[in-house]
């Protein structure tokens, strides 16, 4: 038998999108989205497919006539081949029919790897859309328009697409950069409370395991927040948008290839609760449950002490979360704790879970107390703790 040396070869690809911050990004006078292309050499008008959030159209009723006159004014650069509306919320990613629209009207318009899918929606239609550029051609241009707090500051900043299947959280997905991330402060003035609120619990997350003055502030403003104050929210989305990209770009594993995930402090419950829930929690409440449990449980094993503890709860409660755990019975807490595997699995390797030592210290830990966290469950259930153990 012939043998022949192993061939080996390595390379590197530099990766570069922005984040854009701005008001009316469709107005006529706003030159944001026009600029986007102004690097891009092409004799012919760019093709784009919008993907729109139903919500969002329900609720900004001028919008797809604002995108169509964007384009025409500007139709020597620009070609809105078809503007589609997509569910909105978790349905867009656990409905198979959503993904393949995307995927239909990108086949059946033309959209070729020198084209733009633009996804204007919350986190979730923002993941779907995104899966489907990055799939299809195995790899169409994306650029985001997120229209929640929770997507501006966090589910859209990053380099991850999906949906859901098989009943787990992104189970299917794709890391893919964005060409750019336009975060729009209009579309945050019609969200429902509940939806203004959800977002902030990654800014809490963030702030937790990377920048104790960032927590600080969110702390001295927490009733503004509440009242919806803008200039308050316009800067927690903006250092919390600055704080993920550098970790994307600084922290050494921009496509999570290790075990490590700190961006994902409290999200090992946080997604089985969604799961448990039929996703009508929303993934900041889950976020803000499962950040609770994760500090009570850190507390429990001598990591932080009670000032601590009851700092990051009065913050999480001050802004206006439910902190209780849905558990009433042993099976739920059994299904709740399944949801630490699922996410080991999620990663591969090795389980690690992010706590935090202090505020602004991460800490992870790779083996669960299953009696302390037993315990942590109970308490945030408000239930006897011996009916957990």
């Amino acid at each position: 038998m012939t043998s022949f040396q192993a061939i080996s070869q390595s390379f590197t690809v530099s990766y570069h999108y922005e984040v854009h911050f701005t008001e009316g990004v469709f107005d006529e006078e706003n030159p944001i989205f026009l600029d986007l292309f102004k690097t891009i050499t092409s004799d012919l008008p760019i093709r784009l497919l919008f993907v729109l959030d139903a919500g969002v159209a329900k609720y900004h009723p001028g919008l797809i006539d604002a995108i169509k006159k964007y384009s025409d004014r500007n139709s020597k650069h620009l070609a809105c081949t078809k503007i589609i509306t997509v569910a909105g919320g978790e349905e867009s990613k656990n409905d198979p029919k959503q993904l393949e629209m995307v995927l239909h009207e990108i086949n059946n318009l033309s959209i070729c790897r020198h084209s733009f899918v633009v996804a204007i929606g919350g986190g979730a239609v923002i993941d779907m859309a995104g899966y489907a550029a990055a799939t299809a051609h195995r790899g169409v241009r994306m650029i985001r328009i997120p229209t929640t707090v929770l997507a501006q500051n966090d589910a859209a900043v990053g380099v991850k697409n999906g949906i859901n299947k098989y009943g787990k959280k992104n189970f299917l997905g794709a890391f893919a950069t964005p060409f750019a991330i336009i975060n729009d402060f209009r579309f945050l003035e019609t969200l429902e409370q509940r939806d203004w609120i959800s977002g902030i619990a990654e800014a809490i997350k963030v702030a937790l395991i990377k920048d104790v003055d960032f927590f600080t502030f969110i702390k001295s403003n927490a009733k503004a927040l509440v009242d919806r104050d803008a200039t308050a929210m316009s800067y927690v989305i903006h250092r919390c948008a600055a704080l993920h990209m550098d970790h994307i770009a600084q922290g050494g594993d921009p496509f999570e290839s290790g075990s490590s995930r700190p961006l994902d402090f409290g999200h090992w419950a946080a997604h089985k609760l969604e799961q448990m829930t039929g996703y009508t929690m929303r993934h900041g409440e889950a976020v803000a449950k499962g950040m609770a449990l994760d500090v009570t449980y850190a507390y429990y094993l001598g990591y932080i002490g009670i000032e601590v503890l009851e700092t990051v709860l009065g913050v999480l409660s001050e802004i206006g979360f439910d902190l209780a755990l849905p558990i009433v019975s042993l099976e739920q807490k059994k299904e709740l704790m399944e949801g630490l595997e699922e996410f080991r699995e999620h990663l591969g390797g090795a389980l690690t879970i992010t706590l935090i030592s202090g505020i602004g210290v991460q800490y992870d830990v790779h083996e669960i107390d299953r009696e302390k966290m037993s315990r942590a469950i109970a308490v945030r259930s408000g239930l006897k703790e011996e009916l957990f153990c």
